[in-house]
C-alpha cells in the first residue's frame, strides 16, 4: 500500500445549507452506443506512453512540489482533511445483485472513520488479485438517489476489463448514514468516503492494494480532486469526466447563489462572503493545492457541455500542469454534459490509461 498522510482529523463544523453540483445527466441506465461522429476529439498534451508509479517523495521535492501540508484551519477546509486519520475498512457485502458471465455486482457497506457508508461492488470472475477503480459519481438529489446509480455504463466496462469496481454512494445516500448539509455543500464528506473506499477496498483478498485509481465524473470531479490533494500517493491514476471547477467559488456562484439565494446568504453571513474571507474560499478550493498531486491525471469534456463549461477543465488543466501534475485533457467537438456519442471512446482511452498507468 502507498504511504497515505494521516494525523489528527480537524474539527468538524455544521450548517444547514443545500448541495450544489452538477448532475451526472446519467438516469443509471447503460444506453447502447451511438455512432462515431467525424470529428475527433482534440487531445492537450497527451503523452505516447506515462510513467506506471507516482513518483515517490523524493521525486516529488525534485520536481518542485513541495507537498507539504498547508497551515491547520478552525473552519471546514481541505488543510484539515488532510490532517484526517483515514481508516476505510469493514467492507460487507449486503446482497448479490447480479451475476453477468463476466462479473459479479453485489449491494456493500463500509465504514468511512464511523460514517457507514453503502455503494456497489463487482468483482470480475476469477481469483485475481485485480487492480481496482473507486468511481465518484456525479450529482443526484439524495432524496430520489439509488444505490449505485449515476455510473452504470463505468462500471459494466472497468468490471469486464478486469478492474474490480467500488462505486460510492457518499454518506447521505442510499443505505448510508446521514450527512451534514455542510458536508455535502463542500464535499469534504464525500471525499472523506472515497479516500476510505480505497483502502476499503485494498483490504480485500482479490484486489492488488498496489494497482488503486479512482473515476469521477462532474461533482465526482471535484470529489476525485479533492480526494489527490488530500491524499497523495493514495492511488495510481485519476480519471476525470466534464467536473466542476476546481474553484469553489466558482461552483458556489454557478449554482448556489443564482438558484439558492437565501443559503449563500448564511453561507457568507458565517464565513464571510469571498472579498472579506478569501482564504476560507481557497481552503476548499482544490486547485490551491495541487502542488500535493503526485498521481497522472486524465481528463475529458464536451465542447458543447452546458452544465460544466469545459472552459473549466482547460483552467484546471492548466493549473495541473503549472503545479508538475502529469495530464491529459481530451476534448470532444460538439458533446454535451452526458457524453452519449463518444462515450465509448472515452473508456476505450480510459482503460488504456490505467492499465499503462497500473502496470496492468
Amino acid at each position: 500500500m502507498r504511504p497515505v498522510r494521516r494525523t489528527a482529523v480537524g474539527a468538524a463544523l455544521l450548517l444547514v445549507l443545500p448541495l450544489a453540483a452538477c448532475s451526472t445527466g446519467d438516469p443509471g441506465a447503460d444506453p447502447e452506443p451511438a455512432p462515431s461522429l467525424s470529428s475527433g476529439p482534440t487531445v492537450t498534451d497527451e503523452p505516447s506512453s506515462g510513467p506506471t508509479q507516482p513518483p515517490t517523495a523524493t521525486e516529488h521535492a525534485s520536481d518542485g512540489r513541495s507537498g507539504a501540508l498547508p497551515p491547520a484551519t478552525t473552519y471546514p477546509s481541505l488543510p484539515n482533511l488532510m490532517r484526517a486519520d483515514f481508516d476505510g475498512r469493514g467492507l460487507r457485502v449486503l446482497r448479490t445483485e447480479t451475476i453477468t458471465d463476466a462479473y459479479t455486482r453485489q449491494q456493500v457497506t463500509y465504514r468511512s472513520n464511523g460514517t457507514v457508508v453503502s455503494g456497489v461492488l463487482l468483482r470480475p470472475n476469477g481469483r485475481g488479485p485485480y487492480p481496482a477503480v473507486v468511481l465518484n459519481h456525479g450529482y443526484i438529489d439524495p432524496s430520489s438517489y439509488v444505490t449505485g446509480q449515476g455510473l452504470a455504463r463505468e462500471q459494466d466496462w472497468l468490471a469486464r476489463a478486469g478492474f474490480v469496481v467500488l462505486h460510492t454512494d457518499y454518506r447521505g445516500h442510499a443505505a448510508s448514514d446521514p450527512a451534514g448539509d455542510l458536508e455535502r455543500e463542500t464535499r469534504l464528506g464525500y471525499a472523506r468516503d472515497s479516500i476510505n473506499a480505497v483502502l476499503a477496498l485494498e483490504k480485500l483478498p482479490y484486489v492488488d492494494p498496489d494497482k488503486t485509481a479512482m473515476l469521477g465524473r462532474s461533482m465526482g470531479g471535484g470529489v476525485t480532486l479533492d480526494a489527490l490533494v488530500a491524499a497523495p500517493g493514495l492511488v495510481d491514476a485519476a480519471v476525470i469526466y466534464a467536473s466542476v471547477s476546481s474553484s469553489f467559488l466558482d461552483n458556489l456562484r454557478r449554482w448556489t447563489i443564482p438558484e439558492r439565494p437565501e443559503a449563500a446568504q448564511a453561507f457568507f453571513e458565517r464565513y464571510g462572503d469571498p472579498r472579506a474571507s478569501p482564504a476560507f474560499y481557497r481552503g476548499l478550493s482544490p486547485r490551491t493545492y495541487f502542488d500535493r498531486i503526485t498521481e497522472p491525471v486524465l481528463m475529458f469534456h464536451g465542447t458543447a457541455d452546458s452544465t460544466c463549461p469545459p472552459a473549466w477543465s482547460r483552467t484546471t488543466h492548466r493549473l495541473l500542469q503549472d503545479a508538475g501534475v502529469h495530464t491529459t485533457l481530451v476534448e470532444y467537438p460538439g458533446e454535451e454534459h452526458a457524453f452519449y456519442a463518444r462515450w465509448e471512446d472515452s473508456i476505450v482511452r480510459t482503460v488504456a490509461f490505467l492499465r499503462r498507468q497500473l502496470d496492468v
